[in-house]
């Protein structure tokens, strides 16, 4: 058993953990493929966020055991593995290892018991402190790096798993994030993201006692580092100190994700957000009111049971106040373990497909008239990649948006040459509803 293949489904600190799992593989001797079908080790790293995230796991497990499974091991990883727990192996019997995220420091003693023919090895508690460390992390960009300083969450929102996949709120101390990141720094990575499940709920335990924006100011001034970003927040815990933070420091990058997942105080009390849309859009107005020109995303969620009429106009109504930059909206789904399941009122699909598109369709002309608004101006852009196909650059600006450009002086790659992880001005000359496209500046 010496190779393995790792798909990952989900979110950023999930792609974050299989770098974590794949830096640990590596260094226990096992080798990387590319493709299932040469692999002796299969992982399937899961997110149970969404509905049929566990059927869509099952079914690629026995997908593929039915296709080339043959004297494979298979490993389910992260949410769903510590969602279902052991009732994966009776599921799927030829699954061997059932891991979650908090587990994953403790992989090489659960790769003994593997090569030793133990054929249900799990890895299930939330009781050790950092247990989301490992030692090796094999990073997947050479450019931007991932640091997790909070895991968990102590909230209870009605709707959401993560209490139950993730365990309690668990903070590292702000000397590791520095030391991590200031590692990441002179290894030649210049763009870092935090990353927690309520990632400005962070304290730090040691007796410095970090919060959140004071681990900011300090990840503002590493070595090497021109831009940290922090994903994601939870308003309860958003705190002034936070934007003023930005404002003092242009490493910081001016983009903030700030879920709200409805407009209405009926639907917000009932889902257990623990804020009403006026604090919430007192906190709009802490970035609105910035010297800097910060760039606010949201998650938004339709057809909560008993979201009424007038409670899906409060969110419509929320959208065209704020006026988003992008927004992840989605149809609420029952999942298990969650409060939301005790409640009356079930919205029909049909209606909130219907309560969907109106979203969309809202936010989209919102999006297209602010991206607009970036026309001629000239934006910072950490380079990315080249599209072959449309002979551009692709850049990520400070805001977070994709800015495609053209370069005169490098119209494309050339043998031992690439832009990519360098940053240029581009001059924004056109703009559409999901992305920039502009032309660089000599």
């Amino acid at each position: 058993m010496h190779t393995f293949y790792i798909e990952t489904f989900g979110c950023q600190m999930n792609a974050h953990d299989s770098e974590k799992v794949t830096g640990t593989l590596l260094t226990e001797g096992y080798s990387q493929v590319e493709t299932p079908e040469q692999a002796d080790l299969i992982l399937y790293n899961t997110c149970s966020i969404r509905d049929k995230a566990e059927q869509k796991v099952f079914h690629r497990l026995q997908q593929f055991k039915k296709d080339a499974g043959k004297g494979k091991v298979f490993a389910v990883l992260g949410c769903v593995a510590q969602q279902e727990g052991e009732k994966i192996f009776e599921r799927a019997p030829h699954v061997s290892l059932v891991a979650g995220s908090a587990s994953y420091a403790k992989l090489p003693q659960m790769l003994v018991q593997l090569q030793a023919g133990n054929r249900r090895v799990t890895g299930l508690s939330f009781d050790a402190e950092e247990t989301f460390e490992t030692p090796f992390t094999r990073r997947d960009n050479p450019h931007r790096a991932y640091i997790t300083i909070i895991e968990g969450c102590d909230k209870a929102c009605a709707y959401c798993v993560v209490p139950f996949t993730r365990g309690p709120e668990r903070s590292r101390t702000g000397e590791s994030v520095l030391r991590e990141a200031g590692e990441l720094g002179r290894m030649g990575y210049t763009d870092i993201q935090l990353l927690g499940q309520n990632v400005n709920s962070y304290r730090d335990p040691s007796p410095a006692g970090w919060d959140f924006s004071r681990l900011l100011r300090a990840m503002g001034e590493v070595e090497g580092i021109r831009r940290v970003r922090f994903t994601t927040s939870h308003p309860r815990d958003f705190v002034k100190d936070i934007i003023d933070a930005i404002d003092d420091n242009p490493v910081l990058c001016n983009h903030v994700h700030l879920p709200v997942q409805s407009g209405s105080n009926a639907v917000l009390a009932r889902m257990r957000r623990m804020y009403t849309r006026d604090d919430y859009m007192r906190r709009i107005d802490w970035m609105k009111n910035a010297r800097r020109n910060i760039s606010i995303t949201s998650d938004i969620i339709v057809g909560f049971p008993g979201e009424s009429e007038a409670d899906f106009e409060a969110t419509l109504s929320l959208l065209d106040t704020v006026e988003y930059d992008s927004v992840f909206s989605f149809k609420y789904s029952k999942r298990p373990n969650t409060s939301a399941l005790e409640l009356e009122d079930h919205i029909p699909e049909e209606e909130k497909s219907r309560r969907l598109a109106i979203v969309q369709e809202r936010q989209r002309a919102i999006q297209i008239r602010r991206n607009a608004e970036l026309v001629g101006t000239v934006e910072e852009t950490m380079i990315e990649g080249f599209n072959q196909a449309t002979g551009q650059w692709i850049g990520r600006t400070s805001q977070n948006r994709t800015l495609n450009f053209m370069h005169a002086a490098h119209p494309g790659p050339t043998e031992g040459e690439t832009l990519t992880g360098s940053y240029l001005n581009v001059r924004v000359t056109r703009a559409g509803p999901n992305s920039l496209a502009g032309e660089a500046v000599n």
